[in-house]
């Protein structure tokens, strides 16, 4: 049974000339940055993402205000210091290699950032409220899931999934699909508040195993609004305000990933969502498909 939404959905997202839901790979600005997004400059409310290209024996520091922040490596090693903890992240080679550590940290901490070889990391950000002590996540009790069946299985890392590690506000996963094959798929949303629905805003951040790898992704609104199709390469990002999102395809020979970050406005930290009506009756079919054998591509 459908209900009304509790609030208007996502009523703040302005569309106009300088929105922008697409952000080309290397456009955070300087060569340390290879994205930044913040909730602000991306007319919303709530989810944003860095991401930062560090060099050896480098020392970044930042705050985080009234953000919480999951810090996440997706290439090297790196020491997370914030008050009385000090963190130390064995990371991994690449997001196409090995499922990773990582780190949470509050709103309101002072934070340094130390590595030894290169480094490149994520920081998952949501605006937050409730403070949260810091803490460390050990790769081996990232849960791993396979979902889906046939073209359409993809694995997922729940690092801080929301039944995951805690956080206030913010959800954050690794999905990967290899080669050929497809993921967010159905589409579905999660642009209101029901019985059914969370409103989330969503970021996907992709990578692209491969030399000149591409793929697909669609995002689109009943009401016609929003019709985005187009082709994702390593390193792009795309900003998903409301409609229906998916699906996402790694073109044949190059295997894709991507980082998605949520928050919303609920209470509750959960993630539920509403699948296209008209697609809806794929996501049964492919669970009846047998598992794709390449999956899961990577583990601790």
């Amino acid at each position: 049974m459908s209900s009304q939404p509790l609030i208007a959905p996502l009523d703040y997202w302005k569309e106009d000339a300088t929105t922008k839901r697409f952000h080309p790979a290397r456009s955070g600005g300087d060569e340390m940055t290879v994205t930044d997004i913040s909730a602000s400059s991306a007319g919303w409310r709530y989810s944003g993402l860095r991401v930062l290209r560090l060099t050896a024996d480098t020392t970044h520091e930042f705050s985080t205000g009234n953000t919480e922040v999951a810090i996440l490596p997706l290439s090297g090693s790196l020491t997370v210091e914030i008050e009385s903890h000090s963190f130390h992240l064995e990371g991994r080679a690449g997001v196409f290699t090995a499922v990773t550590d990582f780190a949470y940290v509050p709103i309101d901490a002072d934070i340094r950032i130390t590595t030894k070889g290169p480094s490149e990391v994520a920081l998952c950000t949501a605006e937050a409220t409730r403070r949260i002590d810091p803490y460390r996540v050990d790769a081996q009790d990232v849960k791993v899931e396979v979902r889906g069946g046939g073209a359409g299985t993809r694995q997922i890392n729940n690092f801080l999934s929301a039944d995951a590690a805690d956080a206030d506000k913010l959800i954050a996963v690794e999905v990967l699909t290899p080669e050929g094959s497809w993921s967010s798929y159905p589409p579905h949303k999660h642009d209101e508040t029901s019985e059914t629905e969370t409103e989330l805003e969503e970021i996907y951040y992709f990578r692209i195993d491969g030399e000149n790898g591409f793929g697909f992704f669609s995002c689109y609104t009943s009401d016609g609004e929003i019709d985005d199709t187009m082709k994702v390469s390593d390193g792009d990002v795309y900003l998903v305000p409301r409609g229906f999102h998916g699906p996402a395809a790694a073109a044949p020979g190059h295997h894709m990933y991507y980082l998605n970050v949520m928050a919303g406005p609920s209470p509750e930290r959960i993630w539920r969502f509403c699948d296209d009506p008209r697609h809806a009756w794929v996501r049964d079919a492919l669970e009846r498909l047998p598992g794709d054998p390449r999956l899961p591509m990577t583990s601790a």
